[in-house]
Formats: C-alpha cells, structure tokens, sequence
C-alpha cells in the first residue's frame, strides 16, 4: 500500500454499505447563495450564464437519466459553499490496488470512482476486497474557473521548466482532451486530469451523477457488472440531449463556470500585509504562485487578465500527502496545487478535507513543501497569525 493518510479500507466499507439507497434521488440541500458573474459580460454572456446557473441548480431524476450508480442528483448538492459554485464538505472515494509500487484502478471493478449511490439497492458498488489502495477527495470550487482554463497551456509549462529552490520541480499534466481530441495541459481536479471546462462538465455528469451524454455516451457499469448495468439502464443514451445550436446540458454547465466570478479579496490590514511578505519569504509562492496572466479570449472579461490565484496549476510530489491515486500523467503522490484564492471561505482543506483549519493543512504539507512547511513551523506564533491571516484574505 501507498505511504499516505486515508481512511481504513474497513471503515470505508462499512461506511458505504451503511449509505442509505432508494430509488429516487435524495432530497435537495438548502438553496446556496446566489453566484456572481464576471465583471464586462455582454447580454449574450449574462444570458448563458443564467442558463448555466439553472443547469447547475438542476436536480436530476431517474427519468432524466440518474443514475443507476451516482454521487449525487445535482451539481449545486456539492458545489455549494459559500455560494453556488463553491466548496463543500463533500467527499468521493477513490481506490485500486497498488502492487510493488505499480497502480491499478480496478476498472474492470468499477475503479478508481466509486459511485456511493444507486436508484435501486440491486445496483450499489462497494470498494472491492483487492483495492488495497483507498482515497477520499473533497469537492473543489469553481470560482474563476473560466479565467484559469483561459490560461494559456505555454504559461504552465513554462512554469514547470523554470528552476526552483528547495528542490521544487512541478510537472504538467499532459492528456487528450476528450472534447477536442487534442494534448492539452490538465488544470481542473486534484490530479489536474482535465484541461478545458466542458471535458471537465462532461466527466462530472457522467460519473458523478450518471448523466450521458456526447463525450462520455456509456453508462459505470455497477462495479463493472455488465449484466446489472444491461437491468438498470431504461434510458436512451446519451442522456443530454442537445438543442439546435449543438448545447446540452453539459456545455451550459460549462458556460456557468466559464463566466463564473472569482472569489473576492478581503480588505488588507497591517496583519494581512505581513503575512503576504512572510508567505514570500519562507518561499509558499514556488508553488502558489500569486498570479498568472489569460491569454486572448473571445470573451472579453476573460482576455489578457491577471488571475490572482495562488497557484501554479503544475502536478507536485507531496509525499506522503499524496493519496496513492494513479490518473493520466500524475502519479500516486502528484496532487495539483491547489489554488488559495477564497481560502477563507472553504469548510475544509487538503484534497481529503482531513482539516478544517489553514495551520493545520500547512503543518500537513509533504514531499516538495517539506522546506516550506519547516519555515512556518519555526515562525514566532504571532508571525503564524499574520500568516494565516493573510490566506483567510484571499
């Protein structure tokens, strides 16, 4: 088994066989607040935003394609916090079987996403008894998320040939975008294993709510069960259809996050301004890196901008951190850096959500932040406030 913090294999099986299953989705979550839209959108983008928004809100059923293994009915149900678009506490499961230091997903088992619901109790997955290797992965935000796909690929590796201090070496995360068939540099996910919003859409319907469609038209079989899948599938596939235009619901989704507003900055004080020096100094910034810059775009609110992210989107070997999870180009301890930009409104952090607070998650840094982490770790008390002050402005 990987070197990495996760729940015990036993937990976790009794965890999902606890998980209550029924044959219509569960109930909705409480509305979250309204999202906000990038500053300078036309009509005509103001317009699809809303549409997305709808798209994202939207609860699916059973006859709109749910299922018959999924996460959840709706993408609001775990991109919610603090707004529609946002965080949550929410977690999936990841597994597979690592043998002598070589990953397998167990796709012929359902790997490596477990589906933790099902519209009928008959069709349920449950890890597999082999699957040695066992992952938790909380939600991430979506704020700004049009402004980081907007990053041009040269930008990121650029910043993966640049040399570092502290033996800091990120890597990109080269794949096949499924919507363009093209190689692409990944930036959306913990293991940055999609590159462009709608591959990122499109794989979200699909697997974490059951929902085909024209990129991903074949339905999880219930832990590779092909028979179980040929008794739960009543619905045509692909599941979203499209309109006139060539749309479903997987590009409006899209287009939400696309046009979809980055958090916004807190007000700085005398604490905050420290605590930005101090990130600098004990060298955060090598791979939160403070700011990227957009290429050109045809939606003017996402053209040649700064986007203060914190983060510079490469793949970084964290250690013991790394939750043993194999996709594409990033290996079982590669995690994507993840941006720090609305840090202050998260309800938990790290890619498991394991802590609910920033000294914390810094403390539990591996791998490449292990000189970064030390340097805070031996920060006067006082300087550590500042710091963390100034990740709860951002």
């Amino acid at each position: 088994m990987n070197t990495r913090r996760s729940l015990p294999l036993a937990a976790i099986l009794v965890s999902i066989a606890c998980t209550p299953f029924a044959q219509t989705p569960p109930p909705p979550p409480a509305p979250p607040s309204p999202a906000v839209p990038l500053t300078g959108l036309t009509s005509a983008e103001l317009a699809a935003f809303r549409a997305g928004a709808a798209v994202f809100r939207q609860v699916e059923t059973v006859d709109s394609g749910l299922g018959p293994i999924f996460n959840d009915s709706s993408c609001a149900a775990c991109h919610n916090n603090p707004a529609l678009g946002g965080a949550s506490r929410r977690v999936v499961t990841r597994f597979g079987a690592t043998t002598n230091g070589v990953f397998d997903p167990l796709t012929t088992r359902g790997g490596s996403l477990l589906q933790a619901r099902a519209i009928d109790p008959a069709f349920h997955e449950v890890v597999p008894r082999n699957a040695n290797t066992v992952a938790q992965r909380v939600t991430t935000p979506v704020f700004g998320a049009g402004l980081i796909e907007a990053i041009p690929d040269a930008t990121l590796i650029a910043a993966a040939a640049a040399q570092t201090a502290d033996g800091i070496h990120g890597h990109v995360s080269l794949l096949n975008d499924v919507t363009t068939g093209a190689q692409r540099v990944g930036r959306f996910g913990w293991k940055a294993q999609q590159a462009t919003l709608l591959a990122f859409s499109a794989d979200a319907f699909v697997n974490e709510m059951g929902i085909t469609n024209r990129f991903f038209p074949e339905e999880n079989a219930p832990n590779g069960n092909a028979a179980l899948l040929a008794r739960a599938d009543q619905i045509q596939d692909p599941e979203d259809e499209v309109n006139a235009a060539g749309k479903g619901d997987v590009d409006r989704a899209a287009d939400f996050m696309r046009l979809l507003a980055p958090p916004a900055r807190r007000a700085s004080s005398a604490a905050t301004i420290a605590g930005e020096r101090l990130f600098t100094s004990i060298n955060c910034t090598a791979c939160h890196t403070p700011s990227l810059t957009t290429g050109p775009s045809p939606v003017a609110a996402l053209s040649n901008k700064t986007v203060p992210l914190y983060s510079d989107l490469l793949l970084h070997d964290m250690g013991a951190l790394g939750d043993g999870i194999v996709q594409g180009t990033a290996g079982a301890r590669d995690i994507r850096t993840a941006p720090l930009w609305g840090a202050g409104s998260r309800p938990v952090y790290l890619h498991d959500g394991r802590t609910p607070s920033l000294d914390a998650a810094i403390r539990a840094h591996a791998g490449e932040a292990t000189a970064a982490r030390t340097r805070y770790a031996q920060l006067p008390a006082a300087s550590q406030q500042q710091l963390l002050a100034f990740l709860r402005s951002l």
